[in-house]
């Protein structure tokens, strides 16, 4: 590559890089040290890191270090780099999951260094919302994902109505409060399974938020109630839930959904075959 050629592409990769964080909103950008090797590793760490205008990670795998720039009313850099440990990568502050790191390919096995386990932190301040001296925990801090799983009923609800306009803008409620969740505050259980499903969560949502087609919207929607059903069987609430199944739906294969009522009322046909499928779990 000649040196007009390198000069260009830095410069398109500045662009990118430049246009990427113009997204985030209250954008704080901060550099911190994420051990790894190669291109794959650039990329992993890269995917697990970012969110949407909400986070951005730009790492170089030469100096091993990562520029982070993130809205700092919906995130800090205790999560984004909590998502890349659980993806394999260590950084300063969170050591990954041994089982995780085994996995990685052999290209991508840094030398570990780091002696730090991940854990959570136990109270992140929001200095806007909360005086200093007196840090309350509200009930969605204490359940993070009570109010998403209220979206996702309403979402139901919606669809059983063949309302396409209002589901539409349920699911873009559904996708704030998803980026809004904060996973310092999951147990455990629910972390694990929040970072197996979030890129799904998030993809099937904005399908059903960018359209108002009512049958496109229950294509997502299978998707969407197999990762809200994996969620739900970790995370306790305090009312029974009802795992139910229309077996005509999909060409004959199938399609499930969770409800609140253990009555069926069809999400996938609506009026058309409202009662059609049965309760085939209670979550409790």
């Amino acid at each position: 590559m000649n040196l007009i050629s390198k000069i260009s592409a830095a410069t398109i990769l500045l662009f990118s890089f430049s246009s990427c964080n113009a997204q985030i909103k209250n954008a704080i950008t901060e550099s911190v040290k994420i051990y790894g090797n190669c291109e794959m590793c650039e990329n992993t760490i890269e995917t697990a890191g970012s969110v949407k205008k909400i986070a951005n990670v730009d790492w170089n795998k030469d100096s091993k270090i990562a520029t982070i720039t993130y809205d700092s009313t919906k995130t800090n850099q205790d999560e984004i780099l909590k998502r890349i440990a659980l993806a394999g990568y260590d950084s300063d502050k969170f050591l990954a999951p041994d089982d995780v790191y085994s996995k990685l390919a052999a290209c991508c096995q840094y030398e570990r260094v780091n002696k730090t386990a991940i854990v959570s932190t136990a109270v992140i301040e929001d200095h806007s919302m909360h005086n200093q001296e007196n840090v309350v925990e509200t009930e969605q801090e204490l359940n993070q994902l009570k109010t998403i799983f209220e979206n996702y009923f309403t979402l139901k609800d919606a669809l059983v109505k063949s309302d396409g306009k209002l589901a539409s803008t349920i699911a873009e409620d559904l996708l704030a409060n998803i980026n809004s969740v904060k996973m310092d505050k999951l147990s455990s259980e629910e972390h694990a399974v929040w970072m197996k499903v979030l890129s799904s969560l998030r993809s099937n949502t904005e399908k059903i938020a960018v359209t108002k087609s009512i049958e496109k919207q229950r294509i997502a929607f299978m998707d969407l109630s197999a990762n809200f059903y994996d969620l739900l069987k970790v995370s306790k609430q305090d009312y029974s839930i009802y795992y139910q199944n229309c077996p005509m739906y999909s060409d004959d294969k199938g399609a499930n959904w969770l409800s609140k009522e253990n009555t069926v009322k069809n999400p996938y046909y609506g009026s058309q075959m409202l009662t059609c499928g049965k309760t085939v779990e209670t979550i409790k």
